[in-house]
């Protein structure tokens, strides 16, 4: 595995059958990131912030992570895999406007 799929990880997914299914997606982009232009029905909760929205999470509950490039949603996935949420990264935010 290169050290860029090491970092974006990404999975063969269908994203859209996850969140037909209640699979939750969200940004984790800034506010400010967020504000200027987002995907339909998705909710944001910055990367910096993930300590404390992450606890609102269930275990079993299962995310849909977009950002900018990817990253922040790699680091994201990584935290809340780690706390029992079943995450997916699903890359720029961009890639669930289509």
């Amino acid at each position: 595995m290169g050290i860029l799929s090491s970092i974006f990880n990404r999975e063969k997914v269908d994203y859209r059958k996850l969140l037909d299914e209640g699979a939750k997606l969200i940004d984790v982009r800034t506010k400010a990131e967020f504000k200027s232009a987002h995907a339909k029905g998705s909710v944001n909760k910055p990367l910096d912030k993930i300590s404390s929205w992450g606890k609102q999470l269930n275990q079993g509950d299962r995310v849909v992570l977009v950002c900018k490039s990817g990253v922040r949603a790699s680091m994201a996935k990584r935290q809340l895999k780690s706390m029992g949420i079943e995450a997916y990264n699903a890359g720029s935010w961009h890639s669930m406007s289509e």
